[in-house]
């Protein structure tokens, strides 16, 4: 059986070649503690990380700002508003 996650699978990509995006906005504290799982699991894993500010940018604005924070993985969505630590290092295949 295999226990790829279906991510990783259609990827082929390592880890260390993923990119994890924060969508978020300065003083949401739930903006903070995503941070500070992607962070974490990020440095565990090796996957690379970005933020990107809703307040900055009208089209993530428009697409988000009921939601934040949202994490993609590789550009697609993959969660909102609270981040499972578990459930992004499996999306990440660690």
């Amino acid at each position: 059986m295999d226990r790829m996650s279906p991510l990783l699978r259609r990827t082929g990509k390592k880890p260390a070649e993923r990119m994890v995006t924060l969508i978020g906005k300065s003083g949401c504290h739930l903006c903070d503690d995503a941070r500070g799982v992607i962070e974490k699991v990020c440095a565990d894993t090796g996957a690379s990380w970005e933020e990107k500010d809703i307040t900055r940018d009208e089209a993530l604005h428009r697409a988000y700002w009921e939601q934040i924070p949202v994490v993609l993985v590789d550009g697609e969505q993959h969660t909102f508003w609270r981040v499972d630590e578990g459930r992004l290092r499996r999306a990440l295949g660690a």
